[in-house]
């Protein structure tokens, strides 16, 4: 085997992708028994919807997205802090795109179902470990019966934050590390919000809500589905309440935090009590590490460098490394060359990421009221220069990748054949 992917989501799929179009044969190795929509909400930034529209998924991708438009921050009395257009509004050649995490995640499998043959996704094989080989890697594979081992010339781990292969490649490593944060997260049928095309975030340093849509609005009812995150900091020296990293829980185990945030423009406790299930994300990350590539192993996506959801660049982010990597294998060849390559050029910025957003990356801006007028104000003017706020947003989109004249005028990752 060429390439084997440990992981079907969607740093895996793209790259099963990425490599069909650059003539790489590859093949994933997934431990789910069946893939399914699962997950909820997330955001595109332009610089991975770009890559997706040069993987020729540009129809699909409007069919299941929704393009965010517009980008706000607001305090706790809900008073506008910043709002700025977003996406093709922005001024990006391509739109900023909202999605279901789970049709995002069927729509690669299917196009690469289509464009790699009916077994290029093996399910309910996990990939648990690895050894170094002659020609490659051998690399041990579980399923419901056995354990079998497997051939590659390269093995990419896409297997996410509990990555198998980074556990192998470093032992020490531990578990995820959890900053004090916790996120409950839902969806919900409700009225479009602001402008219906909206990413949304109320409140301070410690306590914030966040919400976007979803779908469109419903032609009958006019309701769309809003998907909604409610985020609160806890003294972390006490650990949580609860050993799950994902978990459902009734609504009213935070809901008290949140009762009074009625605004004109979003009443949260009520989008809340109309969701029908919620669950619980304590917010984890890793510390970044030193390299990804081990001989003939590579890691990408959330097995490479997990980091806070926040400022939508976790799946991003997840694209762009495989594209980056289909670009080295047609530069360097399908090995160790190619590995080294795609390192070199997605370390360093990614691990500078994972420390931005623990600094709240783009939220940093509601930290900094918080100090200047204890988040209470008539207006932002008067508390944070706008320059100020613009030159915050500007150093986190280019550390980001969607600094919009640099996006604009980059060459593509992989030319188009």
């Amino acid at each position: 085997m060429e390439v084997l992917i440990a992981g079907g989501g969607i740093a895996g799929l793209t790259l099963a992708l990425t490599c069909h179009q650059v003539g790489v044969p590859a093949q994933v190795f997934e431990s789910a028994q069946d893939l399914r929509p699962l997950g909820l909400g997330i955001n595109l930034q332009p610089n991975a919807v770009r890559e997706l529209y040069d993987l020729g998924l540009e129809q699909e991708l409007a069919s299941i997205g929704v393009p965010i438009r517009e980008w706000a921050l607001a305090s706790s009395n809900g008073i506008d802090v910043w709002t700025e257009p977003r996406g093709l509004d922005a001024g990006h050649r391509w739109p900023q795109y909202a999605v279901h995490r789970g049709e995002l995640a069927m729509m690669l499998y299917r196009a690469v179902l289509d464009r790699l043959g009916p077994d290029a996704v093996l399910d309910g094989q996990k990939v648990t470990g690895y050894v170094h080989a002659t020609n490659g890697a051998r690399v041990d594979v579980s399923n419901s019966d056995a354990t079998t081992t497997v051939d590659a010339r390269l093995l990419i781990g896409a297997d996410g934050l509990h990555s198998a292969v980074r556990a192998r490649m470093f032992p020490g490593d531990g578990g995820p590390r959890w900053g004090g944060k916790v996120l409950w997260r839902g969806v919900a049928q409700a009225p479009p919000i602001r402008s219906g095309s909206a990413f949304l975030v109320v409140g301070n340093s410690q306590q914030r809500f966040a919400t976007f849509p979803i779908s469109v609005p419903d032609p009958d009812t006019g309701l769309q589905t809003q998907n909604w995150i409610a985020e609160q900091t806890f003294d972390r020296r006490r650990g949580w309440r609860r050993a799950d990293w994902n978990t459902r829980v009734s609504i009213d185990e935070f809901i008290g935090d949140f009762e009074d945030w009625q605004f004109d423009w979003l009443d949260v406790p009520a989008l809340v009590r109309s969701s029908a299930i919620v669950f619980e994300y304590p917010m984890v990350d890793r510390d970044p590490v030193g390299h990804w590539v081990h001989g003939s192993v590579a890691l990408i996506g959330d097995a490479a460098h997990p980091m806070y959801p926040i400022g939508s660049n976790g799946a991003s982010q997840a694209i762009v490394d495989a594209r980056v990597l289909g670009a080295a294998f047609i530069e360097h060849g399908v090995g160790s060359d190619a590995l080294r390559a795609y390192e070199a050029t997605r370390l360093d910025a990614m691990s500078a990421l994972v420390i931005r957003n623990r600094d709240a990356g783009p939220f940093s801006v509601l930290s900094l009221v918080d100090e200047r007028c204890g988040g209470v104000f008539d207006d932002i003017d008067d508390i944070v220069p706008r320059a100020e706020i613009s030159r915050m947003m500007t150093n986190y989109k280019t550390a980001a990748g969607v600094a919009i004249d640099e996006l604009n005028a980059a060459p593509p990752t992989i030319a188009s054949t």
